[in-house]
Order: C-alpha cells, then structure tokens, then sequence
C-alpha cells in the first residue's frame, strides 16, 4: 500500500499548492487555465486510445461499459457523492456569490477522480505494486498526478483535493486484488486493449473540461472492465 499512499498523498500536496493561487484568480485565467487542462488530457487520451490493438473489442467494450454503467447510474452516484461534500464544506448561503464564477467542489471532485483513477497506470501500477512490491509506476504517477492536481486546483478548487480519498480506496482496493487480476498482467493484448478504452473515455472527459460537450463520463467506467474479458474470448476463437 505504499505506492497508493504516496500517491494520495501528492494529491493532497499539489492540490493544496493550487488552491493558494486559486484565491482572487480571475475568472478569465482559471477558465484559459481550464481549457488548457482539457487539450493536455484529450492528448493524453489520443496517446493512449492509440495503443488499441483491436477496434472491434473498443467498440464493443464502450457499447455494453455504457448500457451497464447507464443503468447502475455510475455518473448520477458519483455526482451525488460530490454533491454531499460540497453540502457539507461549502459557505453558508448569503456569504459572498463565489459559486456564480468558480466551478462547484461537486465539479472538482468527480473530474479530478474520473482523470486520476482512469488510465493504464493506474490498474497496471496498483497490481504490480500488490504483487510483487514494484512502486515505481505508481511513483511516477504521483509525480504526474501532484503536478496535474495543482494545475486543476487552480481552476476547479478544493473539490480536487477530496478527490484523492477516490484514489485511496480505488487504488487500495486494486492492490488488495491483486492476486485475482494478476493473469491480466501476462497478457499484453488485454493490457492494450484496457488501456484503449480507457483513454478513450479520457478523451471524452478532455472534450467536458474545455467545454464542448457534457458526457457522462463515469457512466463508460465499466468498459475498462468489459475490455480485457472480451479481449480474452475472442482470443479463444
């Protein structure tokens, strides 16, 4: 569990140095700040979707990731939850009219977890981290995640810090597994084949953040899962 307190915890550090430039920053620099986040995360996700070895299995992965995340209302859940932070840290009402030009928390939490928890490095350095005590991809990731965590923390404020709770226990839980997601590991195709879709739905949480569309991002999450298990029975055939 070492490499995901470190990485949780330079969440905690990036977004708290974000958050004392985010005081009296215009409006106009957080937004140009925001749509610049957004460029840099849709490259990300080109970068990564690029790695796909098999479109059928994308395809099909997305189709039945959203039916399944749809109906389970993954994105409804996960901004309810946001929403319950925000309710319990934000201003009492009449105390200034900050919420009419800075994003909410609920909009800095979901985004931030959705960036920080989707990606290869992520479920790739969570597993070998629990199995064979190997930290230096998550430890890379941590660089990556408290620069990343700053920069948005300047646009989106402190619901991003609260995001790395999201990392904790999405992490944690990949590194109490495993030993059950191990055989993934073996096989590079469904590594790549993860990793495509799961940049693809980084693209679409890139197109959110410079605001030209409103995907429901969370609602694709089980597609990540969808993917190697496809992966694995095509390979059968």
């Amino acid at each position: 569990m070492l490499g995901v307190l470190v990485n949780t915890a330079a969440i905690l550090i990036g977004g708290t140095v974000g958050l004392l430039f985010n005081k009296g920053l215009p409006q106009r620099f957080s937004g140009a700040i925001m749509t610049g986040i957004g460029l840099c995360t849709m490259f990300i996700g080109i970068s990564g979707a690029l790695k796909g070895e098999n479109s059928i299995i994308l395809v099909v992965s997305i189709v039945l990731g959203a039916a399944s995340g749809t109906a389970l209302k993954l994105d409804e859940r996960l901004n309810s939850l946001g929403q319950m932070i925000e309710k319990r840290f934000t201003r009492a009402p009449g105390e200034g009219n900050e919420s009419d030009v800075k994003p909410s928390i609920a909009q800095g939490f979901v985004t931030s977890s959705l960036l920080f928890c989707v990606g290869a490095m992520a479920i790739i350095g969570s597993i070998n981290s629990g199995i064979n005590g190997d930290h230096s991809i998550i430890f890379t990731k941590s660089t990556l995640d408290m620069i990343a965590s700053a920069m948005l923390a300047v646009s989106l404020g402190v619901g991003v810090v609260f995001s790395a709770v999201s990392v904790l226990l999405y992490q944690g839980l990949l590194v109490l597994l495993a030993q059950l997601l191990h055989p993934l590991l073996e096989n590079p195709s469904m590594i790549a084949e993860m990793t495509c879709v799961g940049s693809v739905i980084i693209i679409g949480l890139g197109f959110n953040l410079i605001g030209v569309t409103k995907i429901k991002v969370a609602n694709y999450l089980p597609a990540i899962i969808f993917a190697p298990v496809i992966s694995a029975i095509m390979e059968l055939f």
